[in-house]
């Protein structure tokens, strides 16, 4: 095992990405690193990487259109209008504790469907969040509290719900990469494989709300708070700076509402998330919310706000395609099998162990699960693992270290909105409570998931 090609690339793969050397460039050198230690030669190495690249051209299209999509929402108003009715009750009802908990609420809801209803991943965010920055310090709001909100939202759906986002982790590159490891899926409910792994994140959740980030905590008014709050409630210039919209309407928000459920019917009768982007970006475009001079703008802003995802995803395809036309794979999971003694708990916690840390290191589980189901799905097997615990297992394993990972949308999304004015530190208030509410409960209730399915 120690000069096992597969276990050399991955350890060189996770190294780099460590380092701070950029995702897709540590993918690349660790793939043709695998290649080269196993003998295949750089021709046969870069076949194998390219053969895998074409297999993620469509979930990058994927990601491409659904940035389309969240531009032509953010376009519309209906993020700022969303944003004005909040701070407009709280103006209305002063800061009692059941309005707080209703904001809590409000957050948890948008970014549940930002990730599958309304699939917009964080770019909701930088429009939703700066203008309730003046309701949080009035009511001393602990922003460590926000963020791991916001996260929950952004990681716990798209892991447990299969539409959107969702429907691209659990069906497009799990169940898919799952499958062709050697696997059945046809009759495996994701929903049901991750329901105890979702479970363990609703537990942080409540944990984060009710015991760590209970207590009042102080921060300075800025200016900008005033000025994001004023602007919102005026229906003013924060949708003209985030998205190019000139003006927010009732008609407008309708529109976005139309789209928004044309993409959620067509995507669900179609199983295509791809069809579902593009006909609600064609809501916008047949109602003239996104005029046809402005279209080809707004669909280059949408690819360039998912293009480092979908590269990145492209690449990890590449990248698990090279590791198994190295036929390493087996005798890796044969040293791993021998090395466990059958022990089945002790292999599960390994498992999600090592996804944990190279979910940190990637920074994106949607990357993280081509590299994992390629070496784990042999390994299940061989240890006598169902196909529902195998499922859990990697889905588990893939999301593990998502929120924590300082190279995370889940947590750079949070810091992004919470550190406007500069009163919120990435590493000590996002990764670090993210971290330890969400990855030690989901690691804990991976595991029974993987002992019970």
């Amino acid at each position: 095992m120690a000069i096992n090609a597969v276990l050399l690339a991955v350890i060189i793969m996770l190294g780099l990405s460590l380092s701070r050397v950029h995702v897709v460039l540590s993918l690349l050198i660790g793939a043709l690193a695998g290649g080269l230690l196993a003998g295949l030669g750089i021709t046969d190495t870069l076949n194998a990487f390219q053969e895998g690249i074409r297999n993620g051209a469509q979930i990058a299209l994927s990601y491409a259109l659904l940035g389309a999509f969240a531009v032509a929402i953010a376009h519309s108003g209906l993020p700022q209008s969303l944003a004005g009715a909040v701070i407009r009750r709280i103006d209305a009802a002063g800061t009692s504790g059941m309005i707080k908990y209703m904001l809590f609420a409000g957050l948890i809801t948008m970014s549940c469907f930002s990730q599958n209803l309304i699939p917009i991943h964080i770019a909701f965010i930088p429009l939703l969040v700066p203008p309730l920055l003046l309701a949080f310090n009035r009511m001393q709001i602990d922003r460590r509290l926000i963020a791991c909100l916001i996260t929950f939202g952004l990681v716990t759906t798209y892991m447990f719900i299969p539409y959107g986002f969702g429907d691209i982790y659990l069906n497009q590159i799990m169940l898919k990469n799952v499958g062709e490891a050697g696997i059945d899926v046809a009759n495996i409910s994701v929903v049901k494989a991750m329901a105890i792994p979702a479970l363990g994140m609703l537990i942080g959740l409540l944990v984060a709300v009710f015991i760590s980030y209970r207590k009042p905590r102080e921060y300075q008014q800025i200016a900008i708070d005033q000025q994001a709050h004023d602007a919102v409630l005026e229906g003013d210039a924060l949708s003209k700076t985030a998205a190019g919209a000139q003006s927010q309407s009732k008609l407008k928000t309708l529109v976005a509402l139309a789209a928004i459920v044309t993409a959620f019917v067509v995507q669900l009768y179609t199983d295509s998330l791809l069809l579902g982007s593009m006909f609600g970006f064609g809501v916008f475009m047949a109602t003239g919310v996104v005029k046809w001079r402005d279209a080809d703008g707004v669909f280059n802003d949408g690819i360039k706000l998912m293009a480092m995802i979908g590269f990145i995803m492209i690449t990890a395809q590449g990248f698990a395609e090279v590791m198994k036309a190295t036929e390493q794979i087996q005798p890796l999971v044969d040293g791993a099998a021998s090395l466990f003694g059958g022990n089945k708990a002790m292999a599960a916690f390994i498992m999600l162990l090592i996804g944990l840390i190279v979910t940190m290191g990637i920074g994106s589980s949607f990357s993280t699960i081509p590299i994992l189901a390629a070496i784990y799905v042999p390994l299940c097997i061989s240890l006598g693992f169902s196909p529902l615990a195998t499922v859990a297992i990697i889905g588990t394993a893939g999301a593990l270290g998502d929120a924590g990972s300082p190279a995370s949308d889940s947590t750079l999304g949070p810091t992004s909105g919470l550190n406007i004015d500069g009163q919120h530190d990435h590493i000590k208030d996002s990764v670090i409570p993210t971290f330890l509410h969400y990855n030690i409960p989901l690691l804990a209730f991976g595991w029974i998931a993987a002992m019970v399915l």
